[in-house]
């Protein structure tokens, strides 16, 4: 929402983070996240998964993204690993 590239990168685990993000330009304005679910992401997990959908708007249409990402665990910390988008 805040389009922070830096943090986003930074949370972002370096397995799997881009060189670089290029939020201001593409559009979007986000307007909702609603978690679905969540397996795992306790404190002596590892691993955590968390199923979303957040809601958009670009050119003044609506849409959503409905997400099951997945993060790692990593010197106490969480980072974004990757996601699978589900088309509903």
């Amino acid at each position: 929402v805040l389009k922070k590239e830096k943090y986003l990168l930074y949370t972002w685990h370096k397995s799997k983070r881009p060189e670089l993000l290029d939020l201001k330009a593409d559009g979007f304005k986000w307007l909702e996240l609603q978690i679905l679910d969540k397996e795992a992401g306790e404190e002596n997990d590892s691993v955590g998964i968390v199923e979303f959908i957040a809601k958009y708007s670009i050119d003044s249409k609506v849409g959503s993204l409905h997400e099951i990402s997945n993060f790692l665990k990593d010197d106490s910390r969480w980072f974004y690993v990757d996601g699978k988008i589900i088309n509903d």
